[in-house]
């Protein structure tokens, strides 16, 4: 695309390639990409790959354990995204700042960010990552020790909407946690929080 001289392309390629690497859990590729994206972005004035840019390189700081950063450039990013009148992937940003915000022990904002989220997907019937948001809700719950019907109602969702959707990536992703919840629950002393992992 460089030879093309197609910029815009070259930036949309840089940022979905970003993407895939927050996908594999990859941080520092996520960083290297979205800072690239950022560059183009903003030397060709795209507002929208810039924004999204800031989002997953504040994803990519928290991950890398710089949460204070990352946190502000994420919510920097989010609000920018907003300001192009662009709805688009809110609920999957929000996500992003939710695990954020969880990785930084500041999990109950973290369980408000996938609210907003859920809000959002019912308000624009955005379904993509549904079953992700309510994962992440189950892990977040347990993380602050919520009712276990809840708990498990998060993560039975999160499954249903997988196999609904015929997402064998996030099914197998949901069940994964939804065996470890139980085998944490199983093997714990009454009261126990649980520490889960996102991915």
């Amino acid at each position: 695309e460089k030879e093309l001289n197609d910029i815009h392309g070259l930036t949309s390629t840089l940022y979905y390639a970003a993407i895939i690497c927050y996908f594999e859990r990859n941080p520092a590729e996520v960083e290297r990409l979205a800072s690239d994206v950022i560059d183009q972005a903003t030397r060709h004035q795209f507002a929208y790959y810039l924004a999204g840019g800031d989002v997953l390189r504040g994803w990519a700081r928290c991950a890398l354990g710089d949460a204070a950063k990352g946190i502000s450039w994420m919510s920097g990013g989010i609000d920018d995204w907003r300001a192009t009148g662009s709805m688009l992937l809110v609920p999957y940003l929000l996500a992003l700042k939710a695990e954020a915000l969880h990785l930084a022990d500041r999990t109950s904002e973290a369980l408000e960010a996938i609210r907003e989220a859920e809000g959002m997907v019912e308000r624009f019937e955005e379904c993509w990552r549904c079953a992700e948001l309510h994962r992440l809700r189950g892990v977040f719950l347990a993380t602050l020790g919520a009712e276990e019907t809840q708990i498990e109602t998060s993560f039975c969702e999160a499954i249903r909407i997988a196999r609904e959707q015929k997402s064998v990536s996030l099914e197998k992703r949901a069940e994964a946690t939804y065996a470890e919840y139980r085998r944490q629950k199983a093997s714990a002393a009454g009261g126990r929080r649980f520490r889960l992992a996102l991915c």
